[in-house]
């Protein structure tokens, strides 16, 4: 495992930020990591990466304990926190040695991986100015990049995207993905689109607690309590004969366009009644659980 976590809990003062938390990341994994503001999530990643310690339970990295092995840990890991902590007054190239410094990196060494950084994250364009000068989608590059040069195993990126454009955030996800080929990724966000576009699974937490976690596709089938099927009929529908369909439990009309709840999917007996009644169906859709929707479910 590149993670393990196990009984994590963090407790600061008569707050239980972290509920016993548990569970493990695969090498070559992109897990999305999700909760609502406040469930814990930068306290477990402050704790995976060595800022603070836990209250109880253990915590390990590419097998390192993050309480007796903490520096062995940290070297395998690269880290982006919600506030990128840069030098603004320092240019591209000489914050990245620095940085590079800083992780014991010397000489030819640190400059070939500061070179191949800026090549990699795409900062090519703009390493001739001050951090100062960069946009934000740069800015961000600047701190992937930093988090990348000694080429850890495990990557940490907390909110990598927010207060991204649209286009920044399709350059920073396509990063990502490039970047993540041969490393194990915990992405932190609160945008649902993210995560679905990025994450091969999902775990979300609450009050410090885990209450899911899956592949997207598994977390919408796991929640599903109820089917919603919306139908556009033609001509004069008789709404108890809908009624009497089997699992119907509400039914919403707005003119031609019907939504029916129902605890099974009715398409097909809707349709045979459709013929029965001739009745024209012009379209009949299942409509699915986004991944928000089960967000919000789990985490009300």
């Amino acid at each position: 495992m590149s993670i393990t976590v196990s009984g994590l809990t963090k407790v600061y003062g008569s707050q239980k930020a972290l509920d016993a938390l548990s569970f493990s990341v695969q090498p070559g994994e992109i897990l999305g990591f999700l909760g609502p503001n406040g469930a814990g999530k930068s306290t477990t990643m402050k704790i995976l990466t060595g800022y603070i310690p836990q209250t109880s339970g253990s915590a390990e990295v590419c097998g390192f304990n993050l309480e007796t092995q903490s520096l062995a840990a940290r070297q395998c890991i690269g880290y982006l926190p919600e506030l990128n902590p840069l030098y603004t007054d320092m240019y591209i190239k000489e914050y990245l040695l620095f940085t590079a410094g800083m992780v014991g990196m010397k000489g030819k060494s640190a400059n070939d991986a500061v070179e191949s950084m800026i090549a990699k994250t795409g900062i090519a364009p703009e390493r001739k100015k001050k951090i100062g000068q960069l946009s934000k989608g740069y800015k961000q590059r600047v701190g992937l990049a930093a988090a990348l040069l000694h080429n850890p195993k495990v990557l940490i990126l907390d909110e990598p995207t927010s207060g991204l454009d649209p286009n920044q955030v399709v350059e920073i996800r396509n990063l990502i993905k490039e970047i993540a080929k041969d490393k194990t990724v915990i992405f932190s966000t609160h945008i649902m689109q993210e995560v679905e576009a990025l994450c091969s699974r999902v775990i979300i937490i609450n009050k410090g607690k885990l209450v899911a976690d899956n592949d997207i596709a598994g977390l919408q089938q796991m929640m599903r309590k109820h089917y919603v099927v919306k139908a556009e009929i033609k001509g004069l529908v008789d709404k108890s004969r809908l009624e009497k369909l089997k699992g119907v439990n509400a039914i919403a009309q707005h003119g031609a366009l019907w939504q029916i709840t129902s605890t099974e999917d009715i398409r097909e007996s809707l349709a045979m009644l459709a013929q029965e009644q001739q009745w024209i169906i012009l379209s009949l859709q299942l409509e699915e659980q986004s991944l928000e929707d089960v967000f919000q479910t789990l985490t009300k």
